[in-house]
């Protein structure tokens, strides 16, 4: 009975689907001018300023994401190394370069910042 009874609720789950009201949005872009919409937001191509502002802005911005996610994939490791130390060493070794990696990335940011901004006035 019970065996039917999982049987007979995902086919008549698929046998009367439910009707889902949508419509798609008539919204404007973010590019008023001329420019890329991508998922990421607007990239302007109207000057080379703007475009590597924005550019910077979303590299910058995923660089951090992918340091983020390596520092709780080494911690991760580390967790579940069960005393193994080559397993323990490569997640020490991974928090490490991740570490190192988002500490360039932010300096990096406060180069082209201090550079551009302050000193050279581009943005």
């Amino acid at each position: 009975m019970k065996t039917k009874l999982l049987f007979l609720l995902p086919t008549f789950s698929l046998l009367f689907p439910r009707i889902a009201l949508a419509a798609v949005a008539n919204s404007p872009t973010d590019c008023q001018d001329f420019g890329i919409n991508t998922a990421l937001g607007c990239i302007p191509l109207t000057n080379i300023n703007s475009f590597t502002g924005t550019f910077l802005r979303i590299s910058l911005g995923l660089g951090g994401g992918i340091a983020t996610l390596l520092i709780i994939y080494a911690g991760f490791i580390m967790t579940t190394s069960t005393g193994d130390p080559k397993r323990l060493q490569a997640g020490k070794e991974l928090l490490g370069a991740a570490i190192g990696g988002l500490m360039l990335l932010i300096f990096a940011v406060f180069v082209l910042r201090l550079l551009g901004v302050n000193i050279l006035g581009v943005l």
